[in-house]
């Protein structure tokens, strides 16, 4: 894709032409390499993963594409500045990841795509297998329904307004999604699509939310590994690598939107899952329901697993780090909304932070609690990634809210330090401290009676005691 000279201001790529880098205002940090404003994308940072494909050391950019949010969704591969290949995919993404499925030499990793109730799995970019989330249990009262409109008991209308009391019955099973579109249909369609679908066998199932993956048996980073698959209906799936067959399920309180897993899934793991209840729940070896609970102060916008600890930007417009078991470490006040959220995890320069994208056109830079890079940009950034991209390992992938992509190199010469931000700064957030009163003269007499009296309100308090018991010895 391209090669940098330390700290230079060239890039050259395989050909023969040169593309010139622009050095940012923002001290010179970041090189801007690539920025193609039609680039139409519509994806998340959970929809966008770096990966060497074919493993010829040149890694690749992977996005799954919403389109228009209803139609034209796509797998798009990205090599260098152009768009390499596409897939199309028949419903919305949810998320994207990259694992090994077996240890086959070369070792080419498969993606998996996260779409309505399905994962599809992807090798050498092409289909290789479809899992697909178990059915779930059925209404009683629903399936009795349909199996009187299959057997023209009843009229469309007459169903229609039996499903709309069954789906006010809260404590029952939910609805299945065929249902409930059907409840919001016209008038003038219900006749039609219910002769349509009562030949149709009733299914109830979920769909997923989250997905990622975690080390099977060993830490390396080829290794095989296992899918994790979140569902609608609280439940955490982990996949067999090679059978994809489901290995432990789990159960959560809540809908979970993000997942972090640490460890390897045959010895020792942690997998930290963020919910719509605005808690994290920590699943551990041999858990089937949660075991620690983090309880945030509003809804998580995204969360990173940062060495052993937690950091998550809620929409209280803050920026928090726990540990695993529940302890905040610290927390930082944001100047407007978090739109994104990554890694920033160096490792020729040895040095870890988090990246958060705001609504203000930034991104911020925090190593623990200090502040020490903002990077203003033209456009809101909505999905974000940090890796290794062609052959450079400091590049910063962006997707804006119109839709253009835009590729950054860090410089080479760049060390971020540590510059604690000014106590009185907006964007610093800090506990307040409790409001003691002043120690008065009352306060002091009361203490001194109270140690002067010490003797002899022990020797009352023997006194009693002994008192009782020769009563009770009495009795």
């Amino acid at each position: 894709f391209f090669q940098l000279a330390s700290g230079g201001g060239v890039c050259s790529n395989h050909s023969s032409r040169t593309v010139h880098c622009k050095v940012m205002s923002d001290g010179g940090a970041w090189l801007d390499v690539h920025h193609n404003p039609v680039a139409s994308l519509y994806t998340f940072s959970s929809c966008m993963a770096l990966e060497d494909l074919d493993k010829d050391g040149d890694h690749k950019l992977l996005v799954a594409d919403l389109g228009t949010g209803h139609c034209d969704m796509k797998l798009k591969v990205f090599q260098g500045t152009k768009l390499k290949s596409e897939i199309p995919l028949l419903d919305l993404p949810v998320g994207l990841c990259s694992f090994h499925m077996d240890t086959t030499i070369p070792q080419t990793p498969a993606v998996a795509v996260a779409s309505g109730n399905f994962v599809y799995i992807y090798k050498g970019l092409r289909p290789y297998f479809r899992f697909t989330l178990p059915t779930l249990e059925l209404n009683s009262a629903e399936a009795d329904l349909w199996g009187q409109m299959k057997a023209d008991k009843i009229d469309a209308a007459t169903l229609r307004e039996m499903l709309e009391s069954v789906s006010n019955d809260v404590s029952g099973v939910p609805l299945t999604v065929r249902s409930q579109r059907f409840l919001q249909l016209d008038h003038s369609e219900l006749h039609q699509v219910a002769s349509t679908c009562k030949h149709v066998p009733l299914k109830r199932q979920s769909i997923v939310t989250a997905i990622s993956t975690i080390h099977k048996t060993f830490a390396d980073q080829d290794s095989v590994s296992c899918l994790l698959v979140a569902t609608e209906n609280r439940d955490l799936y982990v996949l067999d690598p090679e059978a994809f067959t489901i290995l432990s399920k789990m159960v959560l309180p809540s809908v979970p939107v993000f997942i972090c897993a640490w460890g390897q899934f045959d010895v020792e793991y942690e997998i930290s899952i963020a919910c719509r209840d605005a808690a994290i729940y920590t699943l551990c070896r041999s858990d089937v329901t949660p075991r620690h609970k983090i309880s945030l102060g509003s809804q998580p916008c995204g969360m990173v697993r940062l060495d052993k600890t937690l950091v998550v930007g809620s929409m209280d417009n803050s920026l928090s780090c726990y540990l695993t078991k529940g302890k905040m470490l610290w927390s930082v006040g944001l100047p407007h909304t978090v739109t994104a959220l990554d890694v920033m995890d160096h490792q020729a320069r040895g040095y870890k932070a988090v990246m958060v994208a705001l609504g203000n056109k930034e991104v911020r830079i925090y190593r623990d609690q200090f502040l020490v890079n903002v990077l203003k940009l033209a456009d809101i950034v909505v999905s974000l990634r940090f890796g290794r991209y062609g052959r450079e390992s400091g590049s910063l992938l962006m997707v804006t809210q119109g839709g253009a992509l835009d590729i950054k190199i860090l410089r080479r010469t760049v060390t971020f330090e540590r510059k604690e931000l000014n106590y009185n700064e907006e964007n610093r957030r800090q506990a307040k401290p409790l409001d003691i009163p002043k120690k008065t003269k009352l306060f002091f007499d009361q203490s001194m009676r109270d140690k002067e009296a010490v003797k002899g309100k022990l020797l009352w308090c023997v006194c009693v005691t002994h008192a009782k018991m020769h009563s009770t010895h009495r009795h």
